[in-house]
């Protein structure tokens, strides 16, 4: 990026409004940044879920992206990774100190906006009820990370509208055809 600018002119990436990305290789990386903006404020509304609900016993602790489900000073966020992608990290207005990181995704949430918070118990889950809060993002995850988890599963029909939902969000920010990663059974 600094070869584009002239090299008399300081450079000041936080006068900088919008970023222009050219690829040279076959397959370049699908950066958020591109497209989304860190300090994205916004008011979403929140669900919980815990690991032993009857709609999450089979995979137990393990999130989507094959690691153990947080809960600490980072927690685990579920949502529909084409509107926040795997990696996503947001606070929550009134909770300092904690930041929640998407790496989970659940068939109910595809299309919603909706995002599901992790909590260990059923108690915690249930007191959490559904919230409409203010969240901020601090840093968007990878639309790229979110296409290679759900690659091998697209014969579930909620996988394969977020991978669409991916896909169409890169067409409208100028991306051309055929310069991000398409799945065979789309």
């Amino acid at each position: 990026m600094r070869k584009a600018l002239d090299t008399s002119v300081p450079f000041k990436p936080s006068e900088i409004k919008r970023y222009t990305f050219v690829f040279d290789e076959p397959k370049p990386p699908l950066m958020a940044a591109s497209i989304l903006h860190r300090g994205s404020q916004m008011r979403v509304r929140t669900t919980a879920y815990t690991h032993d609900e009857s709609d999450h016993i089979i995979y137990g602790v393990k999130n989507a992206v094959g690691t153990n489900l947080k809960f600490g000073s980072v927690r685990s966020a579920a949502a529909d990774w084409s509107r926040f992608p795997v990696g996503t990290k947001f606070r929550i207005a009134g909770q300092p100190g904690v930041v929640y990181e998407v790496d989970d995704y659940g068939s109910a949430l595809v299309g919603t906006g909706t995002i599901d918070l992790y909590k260990p118990s059923q108690s915690m889950m249930n007191r959490w009820g559904v919230r409409h809060v203010d969240i901020e993002v601090i840093q968007w995850g990878s639309f790229e990370r979110s296409m290679e988890l759900m690659r091998d599963r697209t014969k579930w029909r909620h996988v394969r509208a977020m991978m669409e939902g991916i896909q169409t969000r890169l067409r409208t920010a100028g991306l051309p055809e055929g310069k991000y990663p398409v799945t065979a059974s789309l």
